[in-house]
């Protein structure tokens, strides 16, 4: 499941993954009914909403559901996909994530992520921008969603999910996505207070303080 916005960038996401055996069907998240050979498109209203959210999980119907959240270009490395099915099998995880390179102004940097462990609760938290979720527990998660957010649905189910499974960090380079956002790190921190961020603050509080009383 991928969004799509820019045709030419998710046509080179799509071939990339149309060339893993492990890939069963690639579906378009879209709200203007883009259509690319080979894929099914879902009309939705916000690529992070429960309703989006949602419709992932009732159309994923094979073991493992891979959500990819950018939409630049991806470049797979070798065997990416089939090992992180391997170790989602072999651990049993909720989700897997991978450390992964960033291309940033021609530049190819390493972009090590962390640990997952309880009290990782920042709605920022880098996984990256491929997770691979086991699709039993990502349905059971959605189906247990009692609130309809449009920016936090996905911050809500992964923090369910972490509630009864891990979400594993693998220790591995397997792909790279284009980093369009150059800002230092001391001016990304601040955007939380931008204003015009604030719904989409609340919402994730909401979210969080539902998950602590859990």
């Amino acid at each position: 499941f991928l969004p799509a916005n820019d045709i030419e960038a998710t046509a080179a996401t799509v071939h990339q993954l149309q060339q893993s055996p492990v890939v069963a069907r690639i579906f378009l998240l879209s709200a203007n009914a883009v259509t690319i050979n080979g894929c099914e498109t879902l009309s939705i209203d916000c690529p992070t909403s429960t309703a989006t959210l949602s419709s992932i999980a009732a159309h994923s119907d094979t073991a493992y559901t891979l959500l990819y959240t950018k939409t630049t270009p991806l470049v797979l490395g070798q065997f990416a996909l089939e090992r992180l099915v391997q170790v989602a099998s072999d651990t049993a995880a909720g989700m897997v994530y991978s450390d992964y390179y960033a291309e940033k102004e021609g530049v190819l940097c390493k972009n090590p992520t962390i640990d997952y462990q309880q009290g990782s609760v920042r709605d920022d938290f880098n996984f990256g921008s491929m997770l691979l979720f086991d699709a039993a527990r990502l349905k059971a998660a959605v189906a247990e969603c009692d609130a309809a957010y449009r920016f936090a649905g996905l911050y809500d189910v992964r923090l369910r999910i972490s509630e009864t499974a891990s979400l594993l960090h693998l220790d591995e380079y397997l792909y790279t996505e284009v980093e369009l956002d150059t800002r230092r790190s001391g001016e990304k921190q601040f955007d939380y207070v931008d204003p015009k961020n604030r719904a989409v603050q609340i919402e994730m509080e909401q979210a969080c303080t539902a998950h602590l009383k859990r």
